[in-house]
């Protein structure tokens, strides 16, 4: 089919597209940076230096750290629901979600998405006292992911996959402390057996057996 564009359309518009292509790269290597020195060690001149790339052509793309923080966080958040959430919704409702959610949280793990482990888990844990914008960011990110897997848990005992006096708040804390003892002892130790423990801690927990069928009678 013939491109009736006119050329200075077309000429507009391709700059615009490398653009936000250019962006997107250095905002998963800035994602990539802020989890070996932190979002706090995470600057324009360190980014510049990481990816060389001069000062003046970051300014262009981020007027200030913290909106190259705030930016960072989306990304990474963008990186995680691409990587963990949207193979969980794929699954079957209820408790297939919960068993999928936490797989592929180990699986992103384990590919090493990110040098240092699972983002959001180093996030929490740096901007946890440092009041501001970067802070409430991380926060409305982690709050969402529990809220999901509350709602997973809470779609399983609807469909009595697991047993009705189960709180869907309690499991979900579980899971996401399952999931951040995996974050954090596989980075110390560089370990993939760690990661195997947490997938039998969590299916454990959920009553699922090796071969995924339910171990509850």
């Amino acid at each position: 089919m013939t491109d009736t564009t006119a050329p200075e359309t077309r000429a507009r518009r391709r700059p615009r597209a490398d653009g936000e292509r250019t962006r997107s790269a250095i905002l998963r290597a800035a994602a990539s940076l802020a989890t070996v020195d932190g979002l706090e060690g995470l600057s324009i001149g360190n980014l510049a230096a990481a990816i060389g790339m001069s000062k003046s052509g970051l300014y262009a793309h981020f007027g200030s750290k913290q909106e190259l923080q705030l930016a960072t966080v989306q990304e990474a958040g963008r990186i995680f629901a691409g990587e963990v959430v949207q193979p969980a919704l794929a699954a079957p409702p209820g408790l297939a979600q919960l068993a999928a959610v936490c797989e592929a949280f180990f699986e992103h793990l384990q590919r090493r998405t990110f040098p240092g482990g699972c983002f959001f888990a180093g996030a929490a844990l740096e901007m946890g006292t440092r009041p501001g914008p970067v802070k409430e960011a991380v926060a409305g990110f982690q709050a969402g992911f529990v809220d999901l897997l509350r709602s997973f848990a809470a779609t399983a005992i609807e469909q009595h996959e697991l047993p009705r006096g189960e709180d869907p708040d309690q499991l979900a804390f579980e899971l996401n402390g399952i999931c951040l003892a995996a974050d954090a002892n596989f980075v110390l130790h560089d370990n993939p057996a760690v990661l195997d423990l947490a997938r039998q801690v969590a299916r454990r927990r959920l009553g699922l057996g090796s071969d995924g069928n339910t171990d509850r009678q």
